[in-house]
């Protein structure tokens, strides 16, 4: 059977997602109501849902009833010969045909106590009475019932909005398909299949005790989904127990073609609460099909040109033309003349980066992409690297930031001269973390010290000098001394002396020393040079030593 989307085939209150049943009626009435007659409804309370509480004196008034309704009366129409057995009993018998689930007779201003007519209908059409006394109004009841669907109401929008937000967690993991029905089927529970524009299952998943249908089953289904067009729902039943209530739902492109479907089995017919959690997973599965199937083009047809024929598509991007630049700017959101940058994102805490990338790559990856508005962005080993048009001004920085993470940023260059752009940014990684806080390329001081960083400063510092840097050894610390003082004055012997307060020969002693305790050439230009790099990182307190005692120990 086919029903227009958002059609649905069951009672209650219209626009109502909450549900007030029987049982939960029956037990907060107030102290006063009596049960005159259980039915047949009390045995099953806990299941019948009361749709409404309707106050009515009319000696027919199934006409404007809803399923499920409890009748309030005082037995204005059984006054006289509507008390009659044979017109009472008529009027019980169309309230049950009207599928009430009570009557409520109110005591006075017509009757002292509930007519015998009255509960011999009831018993004989099984239809739950209730006595209700003169000290409590009809409008208590309602006030009651209102409440009790208001509480429903919250708590059927509390488990909306947390299934909502699973299901979207699920559709920005690293499969997003297979999360969205893993999570639909725990929160309904039901079981699921997603196929695929060929009608072939996809993904599958069930709650604990579901079992899906078998593909088979399901192609007579599928076949009338993908036969048909705009929103529209299909629904049969099998014998299963967890088959009794099949849905299968359209999953429709934006010119309205069939690309893919999804069905859904349940045990009974979805209630509204299920019917709006699974209508949220559709919504989901048709954006992630529409994307898998037609949306982003641009980065799969260029990463397609780049691995058959690199050298024709990055000499179009050189020489600014061919169709390569054109994807390459649709990646960008940018025209074919803009500039472009180079952004690594790396994030202080290593640990922290290394496990949210592994449990949510595909969330870090749209961060990114949202907020550098492209779709070039890579997830690394160190974070991430994203190719943008963007300035990436001081708002994008501090975001960034807010969430732990520091930004090197190349300056502003053609496509072309990208690879050259990586470069200078992954240079400048080393620096970013050593001082903490993001930098861009066109702004930063260049030099050797600000590109090897710290850390990597301090290894060198331990590699070329850890001769002279041994713990409590003087004689050491003054030789390192010497040695900086000399070359700080560029080879010098006079005037590293002067500079240190030795005489000229004792400097020569002790660089001489230094050459031999390092193994290194001092004469080496590129040598001195890469010792006086490495001394930079060194604390400044490890070169307060008595030049004197050192000089005394040569």
């Amino acid at each position: 059977m086919s029903l227009a989307q958002g059609q649905t085939h069951d009672g209650g209150l219209p626009g109502s997602l909450g549900r007030v049943t029987l049982g939960d009626f029956l037990a907060s009435l107030p102290d006063g109501p009596e049960l005159v007659v259980d039915g047949d409804g009390l045995e099953h309370a806990a299941d019948i849902t009361v749709g409404w509480m309707e106050p009515s004196e009319l000696e027919d008034p199934t006409p404007y009833l809803l399923e499920g309704e409890i009748i309030l009366t005082a037995g204005l129409q059984f006054v006289g010969d509507g008390g009659s057995p044979e017109r009472v009993d008529g009027y019980v018998r169309r309230l049950v045909e009207a599928k009430v689930c009570a009557l409520g007779f109110g005591i006075r201003p017509y009757f002292d106590d509930v007519p015998d007519a009255v509960v011999d209908a009831c018993r004989r059409h099984g239809l739950m009475l209730l006595r209700v006394p003169e000290r409590v109004p009809f409008a208590a009841l309602g006030m009651l019932y209102a409440r009790l669907l208001e509480t429903q109401n919250m708590r059927a929008l509390r488990r909306i909005s947390e299934a909502t937000r699973a299901l979207l967690r699920g559709a920005l993991s690293d499969r997003p398909e297979g999360q969205v029905l893993e999570v639909l089927a725990r929160q309904v529970p039901l079981w699921a299949v997603l196929a695929g524009a060929d009608g072939r299952p996809r993904h599958r998943a069930a709650a604990p005790g579901l079992v899906p249908a078998e593909p088979d089953r399901l192609e007579p289904l599928l076949a009338k989904l993908f036969a048909g067009s705009g929103p529209r729902i299909e629904v049969d039943s099998f014998a299963e127990p967890s088959s009794a209530a099949v849905t299968g739902y359209p999953l429709r492109s934006a010119r309205d073609a069939n690309i893919g479907a999804l069905v859904i089995g349940m045990a009974e017919r979805p209630g509204p609460v299920e019917r709006n959690i699974v209508e949220v997973a559709v919504g989901l599965l048709e954006a992630l099909s529409r994307q898998r199937t037609g949306g982003a083009l641009a980065p799969g047809q260029l990463a397609t040109a780049l691995l058959l024929h690199p050298a024709t598509a990055l000499s179009a991007i050189a020489r600014g033309g061919g169709p390569a630049k054109d994807l390459l700017a649709q990646c960008t959101s940018s025209s074919r003349a803009a500039a472009l940058r180079v952004v690594q994102g790396i994030r202080a805490d290593a640990t922290a980066s290394a496990r949210t990338a592994a449990e949510e790559p595909g969330r870090e990856l749209l961060q990114w992409r949202r907020i550098f508005d492209t779709r070039l962005v890579e997830l690394t080993d160190f974070g991430f690297s994203a190719v943008t048009r963007l300035k990436v001004d001081d708002a994008a920085i501090a975001e960034a930031e807010r969430n732990g993470w520091l930004l090197a940023i190349s300056d502003a260059v053609e496509p072309a001269e990208l690879a050259a752009a990586h470069q200078r940014a992954t240079a400048m990684r080393a620096q970013v973390r050593s001082s903490g806080r993001s930098i861009r390329v066109d702004t930063m001081a260049w030099s050797v010290e600000g590109l090897l960083g710290r850390d990597a400063g301090a290894m060198l510092a331990a590699q070329l000098l850890g001769p002279l840097l041994a713990p409590g050894d003087g004689k050491a610390r003054g030789v390192l001394r010497v040695l900086k003082g000399w070359l700080e004055e560029n080879g010098s012997w006079d005037a590293a002396a002067k500079a240190l307060g030795l005489h000229r020969n004792s400097v020569r002693r002790l660089v001489g020393q230094a050459g031999e305790m390092l193994g290194k050439d001092l004469a080496d230009a590129g040598t001195r040079a890469e010792l006086l790099i490495a001394m930079r990182f060194l604390d400044p307190g490890i070169f307060a030593v008595d030049p004197d005692a050192a000089a005394q120990s040569a």
